[in-house]
């Protein structure tokens, strides 16, 4: 898309939760998003300016994962009491299931990308539920450690979880084959397939970024990050023979732009602005368009994932997460002082450069 048929973003709506905004996720239509906070309250916010609606009032416990299904028809949430809450969504939203797990703090859900089937890491173990026959498909353990991440394959085939030493993933036709097996010589706290499933990255916790193509067991390593690797985004829109990778570590950002040929490997392109560090990354749906978010206040749009555009705040504190809505109309971003801001496109016909030296 081309920076100058991209209108700037303009803030629609802003509120204020209790405390520190954790967890934020938009329906699959994009005209509604659902936010959470370390008190423990949960809202649904309409974007065409509706009333909001509180689906749970704070209780002093973090809620700190949202997920909402493909369809969406259900909408979960876990967190510090370890309690899965499921609720059917709708005009009148209706908590239907709560699963008390009391001695693990739930912070990983995944639902799967075609049914309703939500998986959650539970210690050392997934689990995955039906949310309509309300049963339990599957148990699968991961064992060496903690799940600390997991992601589905975009064709739903595939399951993938991330702790220490690596990833396993399942096989979703035959869950008790055993799982393959992705070696890394430390923890995966990040994982990412890019959207058509050709690749699955794993930020680690050795400050090392591992790609792996499908099919093909050797992995392309990236290193030299000052600290961990805590965000990984892929793009939709290819450039070449990829979708662009970005990884967030510290303060910095970098792009990944895969090779013609697969041994010359990935070329880095460092995005520096941000002076604390970035909370979330994730690029606009169909475009390049790298929106990242940080501990100092600003979120800040990147054309082509090379340059900013613009510059947004209204988080003093600093803002904690964020995402587009599925037509990337919309973005809307937490804060840790548990503000929540979203901005839709605007109409007018200045470009985004205008906007950085308004702000």
């Amino acid at each position: 898309m081309s920076r100058l048929n991209q209108p700037p973003l303009e803030q629609e709506r802003r509120g204020q939760l209790q405390e520190y905004g954790t967890a934020l996720a938009w329906t699959p239509e994009g005209n509604e998003l659902a936010i959470a906070s370390a008190a423990g309250e949960i809202v649904l916010i309409p974007l065409d300016g509706g009333p909001q609606q509180v689906l749970q009032e704070a209780d002093g416990q973090s809620i700190d994962v949202l997920a909402i299904s493909h369809d969406g028809q259900f909408l979960a949430a876990g967190g510090q009491a370890g309690t899965l809450l499921i609720w059917r969504l709708g005009e009148s939203p209706e908590l239907i299931s709560r699963l008390d797990n009391s001695r693990t703090w739930l912070e990983h859900l995944a639902w799967h990308p075609q049914r309703n089937e939500l998986a959650m890491g539970l210690g050392s173990y997934v689990q995955v539920w039906d949310a309509e026959a309300a049963e339990v498909v599957t148990t699968l353990m991961f064992e060496s450690s903690s799940v600390l991440d997991l992601a589905w394959h975009p064709e739903g085939t595939q399951l993938a979880a991330g702790g220490h030493q690596g990833i396993k993933v399942w096989n979703c036709q035959d869950w008790d084959d055993d799982p393959q097996l992705y070696e890394i010589p430390a923890a995966s706290i990040c994982l990412a397939w890019s959207n058509n499933g050709e690749y699955l990255a794993s930020g680690n916790m050795d400050r090392t970024l591992v790609v792996w193509a499908q099919g093909n067991p050797y992995p392309w390593r990236m290193q030299g990050f000052p600290a961990k690797v805590r965000q990984l985004a892929w793009s939709e829109f290819w450039l070449g023979e990829a979708p662009l990778l970005a990884s967030s570590s510290r303060e910095g950002i970098v792009v990944w732009h895969k090779q013609q040929q697969d041994d010359a490997g990935w070329n880095p392109q460092l995005l520096e602005l941000h002076n604390a560090r970035v909370s979330a990354i994730a690029f606009q749906p169909q475009t390049q368009l790298l929106a990242s978010a940080s501990e100092d206040g600003s979120v800040c749009l990147w054309q082509n994932a090379e340059e900013v555009v613009q510059l947004l705040d209204g988080a003093a504190a600093g803002f904690s997460a964020l995402a587009w809505n599925p037509s990337g109309t919309a973005l809307a971003a937490l804060g840790e002082a548990g503000d929540w801001l979203i901005w839709k496109q605007g109409r007018g016909k200045r470009g985004f450069l205008n906007d950085i030296f308004r702000n």
